[in-house]
């Protein structure tokens, strides 16, 4: 018996087993380390017929003097002749994946997300999670449920694993809340689908064409024009020029100054064009971003559709958003400009990450040394 106190959890080392201490003021409070490192609170409670156990939650989410006032809480239930583990179980038993969805949108996504990363998890809920299995109760998800759902979209292999992911955090996050029993996620030990990576690069012929379609929507959806042009022109990743604000744009110094990113902070450098698309953006007053949506103070939300019908007016029907920023990538190196120029102008924290247009660079090289080669040996033969 110890007094529970945030200091004392903290200092539970894992000893190889579940080890479980009790609090020596507040009868039947107490708190586990379980051979994970994981220390979960928890109230016990012996009745005439039987004893009863209540798990509150595990430390971080659920602070020391919180699990503190709810073991008091369930106490009271158990004098009052109440059973909270029963009421806790009846509740886990009937809650059902599309519950545990809506929950995680609201209350999960917002807080520990990242703005990039919030639009592509609640997509993936929305329209693959919950039509799928949204019926099935989160107690009752199996590997083998999993596993089928994961099979189901084959055809969309780099989507599935997204997807799987995601699912994995929202049992995860289940367990955390009391919803599934603690140590089994069925996620875990599902083989990931074969990913090719993807390169795509557009010529100058479809860029050609993307700027006549760019052209064509201008007068009706001016945002979303300057939008694609601004990716294009400065390598940029989608979400960090569709959360663009004023504040960020230096434009004496030509650059951003991003204040998050994928990467963290980041200095995005300019070059005159993307300076020039940038002027000629309107600003609207009492919204700080620089591509407006249609809500009033909002950026513009949905680049998804009207990139669908742009795609098809240039005809470059299989090119995705991302892949502009692979195209302002390539045209650097068909300009001779070298891997490391390359990573700064993207942004790129890892080498490696750059490393995947050295192929590219060579072509450039093994193209420029064709070229000397060809005019000496046309010297050689006057």
């Amino acid at each position: 018996m110890i007094k529970i106190t945030k200091r004392f959890v903290e200092s539970l080392e894992p000893n190889g087993k579940d080890t479980d201490y009790f609090d020596d003021t507040l009868q039947g409070f107490g708190v586990r380390s379980r051979a994970s490192g994981r220390k979960v609170y928890f109230v016990r409670h012996r009745t005439r017929i039987a004893q009863r156990r209540v798990t509150i939650g595990v430390h971080g989410p659920w602070t020391t003097e919180a699990a503190r006032l709810e073991a008091q809480r369930l106490l009271g239930e158990f004098a009052a002749g109440n059973d909270p583990a029963a009421e806790k179980a009846k509740e886990r038993a009937q809650a059902t994946i599309a519950e545990l969805g809506d929950r995680f949108i609201d209350q999960y996504i917002p807080n520990h997300l990242k703005l990039s990363t919030q639009g592509e998890y609640t997509r993936a809920i929305k329209l693959f999670i919950l039509p799928r299995i949204g019926k099935l109760k989160i107690v009752e998800v199996l590997r083998s449920d999993v596993a089928t759902f994961h099979h189901s979209m084959r055809q969309i292999p780099y989507q599935a694993n997204r997807v799987i992911g995601v699912l994995s955090v929202m049992l995860a996050q289940a367990e955390l809340w009391g919803l599934r029993p603690e140590g089994y996620n069925p996620c875990r030990g599902i083989k990931k689908f074969k990913e090719e990576k993807r390169e795509r690069f557009l010529s100058l012929v479809e860029l050609k064409r993307l700027g006549e379609a760019l052209d064509a929507v201008q007068h009706k959806s001016p945002y979303v024009s300057h939008f694609f042009r601004l990716l294009i022109l400065t390598g940029c990743r989608l979400g960090e020029i569709q959360t663009l604000k004023w504040d960020y744009v230096d434009l004496e110094s030509s650059i951003l100054r991003l204040p998050d990113s994928k990467t963290g902070k980041k200095t995005i450098y300019l070059g005159a064009a993307a300076i020039d698309e940038i002027k000629r953006i309107p600003r609207v007053v009492g919204n700080p971003y620089v591509i407006c949506g249609n809500i009033e103070g909002r950026y513009l939300a949905d680049v998804q559709a009207p990139w669908e019908r742009v795609r098809k007016v240039a005809m470059i029907e299989d090119v995705r958003i991302h892949d502009l920023r692979h195209t302002f990538a390539s045209r650097a190196v068909a300009l001779g400009q070298g891997l490391p120029t390359i990573g700064k102008l993207l942004g790129h924290s890892q080498t490696q990450t750059t490393a995947r247009y050295a192929h590219l660079a060579a072509d450039h090289s093994l193209a420029a040394a064709d070229q000397v080669s060809q005019s000496l040996v046309d010297a050689l033969r006057t």
